[in-house]
Parts: C-alpha cells; sequence; structure tokens
C-alpha cells in the first residue's frame, strides 16, 4: 500500500504491469485492513482464512514478498529425485538457475520462488531432493488439468536459459495490455480512497486537473468510471483477490479455521 500522498505517483504504481495472477492478488490482499490487522497482532491461526499458509509483511509489495497460497496456484510445479534415471539425465542445480532465486520452508516443504523479468514462479522441492540428483517434475492431477498444465509449461520454460533471456527481453520491450493498466489504476485508486481522498480527487490524479474541471458532473462519464474503479479495488482486497490465484474457479474456496468469517 502506498501511503500518504505517494499515491499521486503513476511511477510507484509501474511495477504492477508486470505482475502475475498470485502477485496481483497479494497486491489487493495486502491492502485488507483486516488483514494488516492480523499481521499486527501476529494472528498466525488465520492464514489459511486468507488463502495462506503463512501471514506475509503487508508493509512489502509483490517485488519482495512471494507467499505461500493454500492451495497452491495452477503454476506450481514440483520437483521430486528420478528413481529410474537414464544415463543422460540432468542433475538438479539449484544455483545455475538463471534469474533470482528466494528459498521458504513453510513447516511442511521447501518452497523455491524464481524470478525473471518481473515474473515469479514457484517450485515446491521433494525432502529426498539433493543438489545433483536427477529428477523429475510433477504437476498435481486436478478437474482443471490443462489450465495447470498450460501454467507449469511457463513455469517451466522460466528454467531454461534460452526462455529465461527472451522472457526478460519481452517484459522489458512488451507494451502492457489493458487488463495491466486497469489493475494500475484500481489499486492507485484504492490507495487514494484509503487515505481519505474523494473521488473526484482520485480522478484528478490518474486523469489530470483539467479532465476532470471539464468532464467531472453528477451523471458523467468520467466519475461513473472512478466510482467503478474504486468499487472494483474493494471488491478484490475483500476476497475477489482469490480469482486471480485460480482464474479457472476450480481451487477457489478456501477453509478458515476459526469462528471469524473469511473476508
Amino acid at each position: 500500500m502506498v501511503a500518504g500522498a505517494a499515491w499521486h505517483a503513476v511511477a510507484a504504481y509501474l511495477y504492477v504491469l508486470h505482475l502475475d495472477g498470485p502477485s496481483l492478488a497479494w497486491e489487493y490482499l495486502r491492502r485488507n485492513p483486516e488483514y494488516r490487522q492480523d499481521w499486527q497482532r501476529r494472528r498466525v491461526e488465520q492464514a489459511q482464512c486468507w488463502g495462506l499458509r503463512l501471514l506475509e509483511d503487508p508493509d512489502l509489495d509483490a517485488r519482495d514478498v512471494h507467499p505461500d497460497w493454500f492451495p497452491d496456484p495452477p503454476g506450481v510445479v514440483h520437483v521430486y529425485p528420478d528413481a529410474d534415471p537414464p544415463l543422460d539425465a540432468l542433475p538438479f542445480r539449484l544455483w545455475d538457475m538463471p534469474g533470482e532465486k528466494r528459498l521458504l520452508h513453510d513447516g511442511r516443504r521447501l518452497l523455491l520462488f524464481h524470478r525473471v523479468g518481473g515474473r515469479t514462479r514457484c517450485l515446491a522441492l521433494s525432502p529426498e531432493l539433493e543438489d545433483g540428483m536427477a529428477h523429475v517434475y510433477a504437476v498435481r492431477a486436478s478437474r482443471q488439468m490443462l489450465t495447470r498444465w498450460r501454467n507449469a509449461e511457463i513455469t517451466l520454460a522460466m528454467l531454461d536459459e534460452r526462455q529465461t533471456q527472451r522472457c526478460g527481453a519481452d517484459t522489458a520491450g512488451d507494451r502492457p495490455g489493458r487488463t495491466a493498466l486497469l489493475h494500475l489504476r484500481t489499486l492507485q485508486a484504492l490507495d487514494g480512497v484509503q487515505t481519505g481522498a474523494s473521488h473526484r480527487q482520485v480522478a484528478e490524479v490518474l486523469y489530470g486537473v483539467a479532465a476532470v474541471a471539464e468532464r467531472w458532473y453528477s451523471d458523467g462519464q468520467l466519475r461513473a468510471h472512478v466510482r467503478r474503479l474504486i468499487v472494483r479495488g474493494r471488491r478484490l482486497m475483500r476476497g475477489g483477490y482469490r480469482r486471480l490465484l485460480h482464474p479457472d474457479g476450480g481451487e477457489g474456496r478456501f477453509r478458515c479455521q476459526s469462528k471469524r468469517p473469511c473476508p
């Protein structure tokens, strides 16, 4: 969340243009006041209520945090030792992988978060896997198997150095799509209203004072558009972010073990 008047600067949100679904989900969740309260009180038992295995610091944006979502998003690939490796089997070399890497143990398993060109993917490493071992990749079976496999292909492509270089170049050179721009403006508008700005003030920051002076009136299109941005942001913040994790709707339900209702 961008505090104070810092939300006025669109440059503070440009990183949003290159985030994938799970990273965008974190951007909305970390703005939720109830989630922030759970973090401050270290209510770790509430993590699963928010769709997490572990609570993460909401003051850190998606460039610095890789949430351990529950259940796993479709792109997570599991890595196991190969029980019957061929002679030309490739060894598992953690530190030879291109891009930025972060390891996290959530109490049950070791996760490798791998970032290339602003995109982050996750590998779940078997406890039996050791550096240098022949290995196999696995995708969890589900009714949305095709979706999972397509997402797994993206994850595995990031492990190929040639694909990684192409991915970084594409991310740097591609123009953002309409959906990415919509998320940027939605998050900026959400931060504005949460710091006390009026809808008109949000519009002036997003579209300029001159445009608002000319086009802002009670039943005008600009006013309705800003209102929709804010409503959309609040909806995503209060639970809609889960659809960014599981866009196919296959695993969008999260079990909450406490009496406190999930948002």
